[in-house]
């Protein structure tokens, strides 16, 4: 009885996974589509890639895109117990760990370019010109680089040559050989995550002086700036429960494994792929301009019968 009772809760606890991982599946390839979607929008208007902060939004919606892709892999490999070598581990990581940063990066950048257009104006065609674009891409990776710089930097240090071609199952785990390695990889992630809050509130509270002064047409402008910079910032504490995430999950892993699954579902529903879906719903639908556009392209991509006079159509 006791054996038949084990069987039946084994697979139960895989059916389980394999729902959860079909879950997974609908969400990114709904999200997926949706980015793409807007990605295209983003460039079939010469307005939206000559516009700082559309540009700022695209960076964000394509670190999204291969966030999301990435991970969906290395959730796949992991639930069919796939291995690869480490050395094409390295590199996944690589690319992984820089995007990792780089939307909460971006949406700083985002909140920075609000900041100026509501609070000082005069200065925002200067400083948020499109020919600036190039740095301030090269600035956001080079930030979001750091973390991983650091990681790698100790684990080469570390691993023995033979370590490279060993396979093993793709996971930030296998970089770290000491405690401390994870208490330096989670004081890098909280100190720049500070850093970032810091710049929000900073941004938030300048342009709520500015929003109580303003009045008209300024005032309602200046208070959808104000509101976007809050959603901004909810997309960053997601970003920052998501440091703790592993810890959490280590203490639940010595208490029962099927709530460790359960706990490292939700946490990767919640707050990771979630605040990578924010950033369409942030600025792709709450842009008038960028909703018109979508609609359009949407539409003359549906309908063949609108094809001809969406032809006409110019914006």
């Amino acid at each position: 009885m006791a054996l038949n009772n084990s069987v039946i809760g084994g697979q139960l606890a895989i059916n389980n996974i394999n729902n959860q991982v079909i879950i997974v599946q609908v969400f990114i390839s709904m999200f997926l589509c949706i980015n793409c979607l807007l990605i295209t929008t983003f460039f079939m208007k010469d307005i939206f890639y000559t516009t700082m902060r559309y540009i700022l939004f695209a960076i964000a919606l394509l670190s999204d895109s291969l966030f999301l892709l990435i991970t969906n892999v290395l959730l796949i490999l992991s639930y069919f117990s796939f291995t690869i070598q480490v050395w094409l581990c390295v590199i996944i990581y690589i690319v992984l760990s820089v995007y990792t940063f780089v939307t909460p990066v971006t949406l700083t950048a985002m909140t920075l370019e609000r900041y100026v257009a509501i609070c000082i104006p005069l200065r925002h065609a200067e400083l948020c010109r499109t020919q600036r674009a190039l740095h301030f891409i090269l600035i956001i990776h080079g930030l979001s680089s750091v973390p991983c710089i650091v990681i790698l930097s100790i684990f080469f240090a570390s691993a023995i040559p033979s370590f490279y071609t060993q396979s093993r199952i793709c996971a930030v785990e296998m970089f770290i050989f000491h405690r401390w390695q994870g208490h330096l990889r989670s004081a890098i992630s909280q100190l720049f995550f500070l850093i970032m809050s810091i710049t929000i509130v900073f941004s938030y509270v300048q342009i709520m002086k500015v929003a109580k002064a303003a009045s008209g047409e300024n005032k309602k402008s200046t208070w959808k700036g104000l509101s976007t910079v809050v959603l901004h910032g909810f997309q960053l504490l997601l970003c920052l429960i998501q440091l703790w995430c592993p810890f959490i999950e280590a203490a639940v892993l010595q208490i029962d494994f099927m709530l460790f699954i359960n706990v490292r579902y939700f946490n990767y529903i919640t707050f990771i792929l979630a605040p990578r879906c924010l950033s369409p719903l942030i600025y792709g639908l709450r842009d008038e301009m960028f909703v018109n556009a979508l609609k359009y392209y949407a539409l003359c991509g549906l309908y063949k019968k609108h094809s001809t006079a969406c032809s006409f159509i110019r914006f």
